[in-house]
């Protein structure tokens, strides 16, 4: 029986469906270039000793990509959660320290008292959805995402956040910004393209996930942005019981979950490690149990991404989004509507 898609035809839908125009609002107003590239000259010159990457739920596991970008060019990149940075990693805190701090409204509770703590002693880069808030007040300087209004779950702050942090890190590691814009100008086209087809999508993968009762989401790299990401929002969208995981951690324990209640979400990711997550899906497989993979050679036509290395990290969320709605149009729910949580966390 085919799931009733009037159920998730809400406000999260509408956000989902809206993610081209923010993207392509977000590309047209990056900026803040000369104070950008005063912070990266200063970083090539060794005046900072480490960049601290911070921020929570969704603005943290995009920063996984950035990481990646800003070790391979040399320096020496650290991914806190802004929760514990303020209270264990304090000592961070000093000139010799860049700060990226990523927040979507620039005023959680935990945003609010970095900037307490933190006191201006360290360099602070905001990239936020919100000009007018204490993140961009403390910062040194600011990228502003262009999403505008957002019903509940992060699906727009989230792609443009991944979008500002992929230019902030050309910026950082001083590559040529008129190529950083063709490349990311692929985006908005590609993820309109894939969310053209987004009814067929739903009622194809409502077979493959119609009994299961455990979700995982596993990768490595870039692609960890996605998996922590993924496993948040099917959570929040769906109220039901995700987790995401690095690929190697799956086989440590966690494969012992397999079994025909279990389905398996495998991103294929960056070359270097490809090989090594098609055995994981192999394996799985093998074990008579259901996995599928997230990439550019997919079998399921909703689970294929185009090729384009630069923006993978923006398309790889897109199946996920589709599988929250699936789930919920499964579970005769409005996916994305908060009973418990808030938009902006304002307890710590």
């Amino acid at each position: 029986m085919l799931p009733d898609l009037r159920v998730i035809k809400g406000e999260y839908l509408r956000d989902i469906l809206n993610q081209p125009q923010a993207l392509e609002k977000t590309l047209e107003m990056l900026g803040g270039l000369k104070e950008l590239q005063g912070l990266a000259v200063a970083l090539s010159k060794g005046k900072f000793q480490r960049i601290v990457l911070t921020g929570m739920g969704s603005s943290f596991h995009a920063l996984h990509p950035l990481n990646l970008q800003l070790i391979s060019h040399g320096f020496t990149a650290i991914m806190v959660e802004t929760s514990e940075l303020v209270h264990y990693r304090d000592r961070f805190f000093d000139p010799k320290t860049l700060i990226v701090a990523v927040s979507q409204s620039g005023q959680s509770a935990e945003i609010v008292r970095l900037a307490a703590v933190n006191r201006k002693r360290s360099a602070v880069i905001a990239v936020t959805n919100t000009p007018e808030s204490p993140l961009v007040e403390h910062a040194t300087a600011a990228l502003f995402t262009q999403a505008g209004p957002e019903f509940s779950v992060s699906c727009k702050t989230y792609v443009t956040a991944l979008m500002a942090l992929e230019w902030l890190g050309d910026i950082l590691c001083q590559r040529d910004v008129k190529q950083s814009r063709r490349e990311l100008k692929h985006a908005a086209p590609a993820v309109a393209a894939y969310l053209a087809d987004w009814k067929e999508y739903v009622l194809r993968l409502a077979e493959k996930l119609n009994d299961i009762r455990h979700l995982f989401l596993v990768g490595r790299g870039a692609s960890l942005a996605a998996v922590g990401t993924g496993a948040l929002i099917v959570k929040e969208s769906d109220h039901f019981h995700a987790e995401g995981m690095s690929s190697a951690s799956f086989r440590h324990g966690p494969i012992e979950m397999l079994s025909e209640e279990t389905f398996v979400l495998v991103f294929s990711g960056d070359a270097k490690t490809r090989d090594l997550n098609l055995r994981l899906l192999t394996d799985i497989r093998q074990e008579g149990c259901r996995a599928e993979l997230i990439g550019e050679k997919a079998s399921l036509e909703c689970f294929r991404l185009p090729d384009h290395d630069g923006i993978r990290p923006i398309l790889e969320i897109l199946p996920v989004q589709m599988t929250t709605l699936v789930l919920a149009a499964l579970a005769g729910r409005e996916p994305g509507k908060f009973e418990l949580a808030t938009k902006v966390t304002t307890t710590e």
